[in-house]
């Protein structure tokens, strides 16, 4: 355990980093799997409150993965590659 008191201060403060890293990251990959999950329910009925449920899910996920790079719980490339992949996915799913 920490000697001094700012040793103490600074494993508090790596808890609540990591709270809220976890926080962040887990939010992502959910945000993700119901952006995935609505392009699959457009595949199976195209109509247009499907396609605006696919529009704001993405738009949601864009979101918080901005947020998340923007306090450096992700690597910026994670967080593009992040995005170019449900991009891909959704204009894929609307074209067809």
């Amino acid at each position: 355990m920490a000697n001094n008191k700012s040793a103490k201060k600074r494993i508090l403060v790596a808890e609540r980093n990591r709270q809220v890293n976890k926080y962040y990251k887990s939010t992502v990959r959910t945000l993700i799997k119901k952006t995935i999950i609505s392009c699959e329910n457009y595949k199976k009925d195209p109509n247009s409150d499907n396609q605006e449920l696919v529009n704001t899910s993405l738009k949601k996920a864009y979101s918080l993965i901005d947020k998340a790079v923007k306090k450096n719980v992700l690597h910026r490339n994670n967080g593009a590659n992040k995005k170019s992949r449900i991009n891909n996915l959704v204009k894929n799913t609307l074209k067809s």
